[in-house]
């Protein structure tokens, strides 16, 4: 297979072809190679290997093939320079800040983030002497006064989740830099289809291949990309060390799910704004969250650092919790799930879901509140979607 420069292609070819190299067998398709170990030519090539001063497959807990070109194919399509791949994203989100972080050191975090990311650096980080301050994700005055002496980086989703608010990540880029911190974010709502954090000044993306990178609800991984130099000094050791590893499977299932993701992200994100401007009209319902509403608070920001406005709606109903509960089950079509990225349309209540194990102080600060309802928007037809909803609107 011909050494091709795949940073001068578009990212519909990228997703396709990056990453890939044919093995003696000449296959066409990427294969999986099923393997716990390699076998070494004799012992000097052994300890060679193992010493880091030869390339090439030492164990699959580190190397392996298959998500070796899973983790080549998303580097080019996010513009950067290494991917590892993990076994989830929780992993991937726990395998930077094991990398980058030490007892005494301080986080910045945005309150609009999955809820275990909360429980991950408030209850676990926060063990071994790492604190973390939560603040407003579109308060760019908030970030900068939380920032310490001690901060390592920044984190935050974009889209958040569930409200779907956007942060300006060039400007909280600069902030970051100005006072040496990293910035990182989590990509997992737009991918790289619809945004590009390492062209606004990111130091690290973040995501969960779960979701719209599979894309079919089948396989749990994680990845994180980053400057060679972050990569191999602080988050490969951890990953060859703590075995937070992706199977050669998932690799296998995810390279699939790349191929379609441009195409499917269109699709997504054209039935979600149809339906968000939908629910908008609805007697039912008190205010929907989409950026791609001219009311919704980042609309321009969104249009200026997203291709397009996502695939995530969320929406607050009349009555409450009780009201949600009631929308919720009365869907016959939709899965009543808290996965989200899929190609079948899913439904959440996330105060007592994905957020759920959060305070209902820390809800409150972040905006969840019991009427919220997240839908993630496949690709049924929309009529369809719409009815499923109208039964408990």
């Amino acid at each position: 297979m011909k050494d091709t420069d795949w940073k001068n292609y578009n990212i519909e070819t990228q997703a396709i072809r990056a990453g890939q190299k044919r093995s003696p067998e000449d296959e066409h398709s990427l294969p999986i190679f099923a393997t716990s170990s390699y076998v070494f030519k004799n012992a000097e090539e052994a300890a060679l290997r193992f010493t880091g001063k030869k390339l090439g497959n030492i164990y699959s807990r580190f190397t392996n093939p298959t998500v070796r070109a899973f983790q080549e194919r998303l580097a080019f399509m996010e513009g950067g320079e290494r991917c590892l791949a993990f076994s989830s994203g929780m992993a991937a989100i726990m395998a930077t800040g094991m990398g980058l972080l030490k007892a005494g050191d301080h986080v910045v975090c945005s309150r609009g983030v999955f809820g275990n990311t909360v429980l991950l650096f408030q209850n676990y980080f926060g063990k071994f002497g790492v604190t973390t301050d939560f603040v407003d994700l579109v308060d760019a005055n908030a970030w900068e006064a939380a920032i310490k002496p001690n901060t390592r980086f920044l984190f935050l989703e974009t889209p958040s989740n569930p409200l779907i608010e956007i942060a300006d990540i060039e400007l909280l880029a600069t902030i970051a830099h100005k006072h040496g911190c990293l910035l990182v974010v989590d990509n997992c709502f737009c991918t790289p289809v619809l945004q590009k954090p390492f062209a606004l000044g990111a130091d690290i993306v973040i995501h969960s291949a779960t979701k719209y990178i599979d894309g079919h609800g089948r396989c749990v991984g994680g990845a994180v990309i980053a400057s060679e130099a972050i990569i191999e000094t602080s988050i490969y050791p951890y990953l060859r060390t703590g075995g937070a590893t992706m199977s050669p499977f998932n690799a296998w299932v995810f390279l699939s799910g790349l191929e379609t993701l441009a195409i499917r992200m269109q699709a997504h994100c054209d039935r979600a704004f149809a339906l968000a401007k939908w629910l908008a009209q609805q007697p039912g319902v008190d205010k929907v969250h989409y950026p791609g509403l001219a009311d919704h608070p980042q609309h321009e920001l969104a249009k200026r650092q997203q291709s397009h406005f996502g695939g995530i709606v969320s929406f607050e109903v009349k009555g409450g919790k009780e009201a949600a509960w009631r929308l919720i089950d009365a869907t016959e079509m939709i899965s009543i799930t808290a996965n989200l990225g899929d190609v079948k349309t899913t439904i959440t209540h996330p105060a007592t879901t994905t957020h759920g194990r959060l305070t209902a102080e820390v809800r409150e600060l972040a905006g969840i509140k019991d009427s919220l309802v997240r839908i993630s928007v496949g690709l049924e037809h929309l009529d369809d979607i719409k009815r499923d909803l109208e039964r408990g609107l």
